[in-house]
């Protein structure tokens, strides 16, 4: 994204230039041209794109030249090769061109000195083209934060190896990462640290200097063998309970001058938590306009209870053209198939335990930005 506007230092394009390939001319020379009685014309000079002598377009004659072309001096229009017969040494002209027919004039796309892009510009293939075009083979942009994700577990195993019983495989780390990135900033997936509180301290040691931001998923309830918690409550990171359903149980604070985000091991748990806390801070940090999901109102299309006190995101499938949302899947943490299923959350408000078939619900939309 663009840290400041960025100005034309030349002007698009930087001369009048052939729009065809076909021939250069004075439009009076060719004006009694037609099919029938056509205007021949002595071809005088090739000129291919990136030619640059330049050499001027005399009275009564022509130049072949191609698409991009400078257009020579006294040209003032362009016959394309289709409405002539072709020739080398001379052409024979079919059609008259009206004056400027076919020439891109010098400045037209844009101006020297005109704002080419805007501060705050996410620059994209398109944004790239333009400043490539104006020369500029470098651009002031605002970085991507820099965030570690790292997966604790003991019970984690990469996705392909064998399991053995009570093991799992691991998959907040890419679901993570791929969060962040799509949320765009660069992340960097950390597997697989296990439940020693030395192993964990001593990797996050060597990878925080490397980082903006640190996410960590799992070890932060109130179990026997919470890696994060156990280690980090001494270290300037604050562990509580947030009344939402799921991702209850978080964690935040700074860890050797880098801020460490804790959030919960259950998928579900880790990536609603990531959608309410950390994507809207990380795109307010990097200055990205759409900084939280688009909100919604739609009708339920069956009840929902949501436990008091609580405010809960439940996963749904959002028809935008009926205007209703469909409550996929139960509510617990862990049902990975229903999140990987929907397009949305239903936000349901902490003071909501009985919603009914037709209510209107707040909805994120997840499928935007």
């Amino acid at each position: 994204m663009l840290a400041r506007d960025v100005v034309a230092t030349r002007a698009l394009p930087g001369f009048d230039n052939s729009a065809m390939d076909g021939y250069a001319v004075r439009a009076a020379d060719t004006e009694t041209a037609n099919t029938e009685t056509p205007v021949v014309l002595p071809v005088a000079e090739d000129i291919p794109a990136g030619r640059t002598d330049g050499p001027p377009l005399e009275a009564g004659t022509a130049h072949r030249i191609m698409t991009g072309a400078a257009l020579p001096n006294g040209a003032d229009a362009v016959v394309p090769v289709e409405l002539t017969d072709g020739g080398t040494t001379s052409v024979a002209i079919h059609q008259a061109p009206r004056l400027g027919q076919h020439v891109r004039r010098a400045g037209e796309d844009i101006s020297a000195g005109a704002v080419a892009l805007r501060r705050g510009q996410v620059l994209g293939a398109p944004h790239l083209a333009l400043l490539s075009a104006l020369g500029y083979a470098t651009a002031p942009v605002i970085p991507p934060i820099r965030t570690i994700v790292l997966s604790t577990g003991s019970e984690l195993v990469a996705p392909g190896q064998p399991l053995r019983r009570g093991e799992i495989y691991e998959s907040n780390g890419i679901m993570l990462a791929t969060a962040v990135r799509e949320a765009g900033g660069e992340a960097a997936q950390l597997r697989f640290v296990s439940d020693d509180p030395g192993e964990f301290l001593h990797t996050l040691r060597n990878r925080a200097p490397e980082a903006d931001l640190i996410i960590t998923s799992g070890g932060v309830s109130a179990g026997a063998y919470e890696v994060v918690k156990d280690s980090l409550a001494q270290h300037g990171v604050e562990f509580l309970k947030v009344a939402m359903q799921p991702g209850m149980p978080q964690g935040c604070g700074v860890f050797e001058n880098t801020p460490i985000v804790t959030l919960p091991g259950n998928p579900v748990s880790a990536l609603v938590s990531f959608e309410v806390f950390i994507r809207p801070a990380l795109r307010r940090a990097m200055g990205l306009p759409s900084v939280s999901r688009p909100v919604i109102k739609a009708e339920l299309t069956e009840p929902v209870r949501s436990p008091a006190g609580k405010r809960q995101f439940r996963r749904g499938v959002l028809d935008r053209g009926r205007g209703t949302v469909k409550p996929i899947g139960p509510p617990a943490s862990h049902h990975l198939r229903w999140l990987a299923s929907a397009n949305c959350l239903v936000d349901v408000p902490e003071g909501s335990t009985d919603l009914n078939a037709g209510d209107a619900v707040t909805v994120w939309d997840l499928e935007s930005d």
